[in-house]
């Protein structure tokens, strides 16, 4: 009787269980940027184009529409709205000296 008291304690034990792992967590992707944007000149939604050249370092801005363009210096980090953020800054620098002037 002994015995097979003893052998019931020992099917009831409960082995610990090993600990899961975290899974990390998923990265969240970025989503993509506008590369087309309202010319600031003829004022068309979607006339200005930002390309990207990364091998002579330039970024260029196009108007489809008038034509008008407006290029800078680039590096890895660079996307295109930088480039049309630049354009606009300098738009409005150059308006702010003309009205200055008068």
């Amino acid at each position: 009787m002994d015995w097979v008291g003893e052998k019931k304690r020992k099917s009831k034990r409960i082995m610990g269980k090993r600990k899961s792992r975290a899974k990390p967590a998923a990265k969240k992707r970025m989503d993509k940027l506008d590369t087309t944007f309202c010319c600031p000149f003829c004022n068309h939604g979607s006339g200005v184009e930002c390309k990207i050249d990364l091998k002579n370092n330039i970024g260029e801005a196009n108007c489809r529409i008038c034509q008008e363009n407006f290029s800078t210096t680039v590096n890895a980090l660079t996307e295109p709205i930088d480039i049309y953020s630049e354009w606009i800054d300098e738009c409005e620098k150059v308006n702010n000296l003309e009205e200055e002037e008068d």
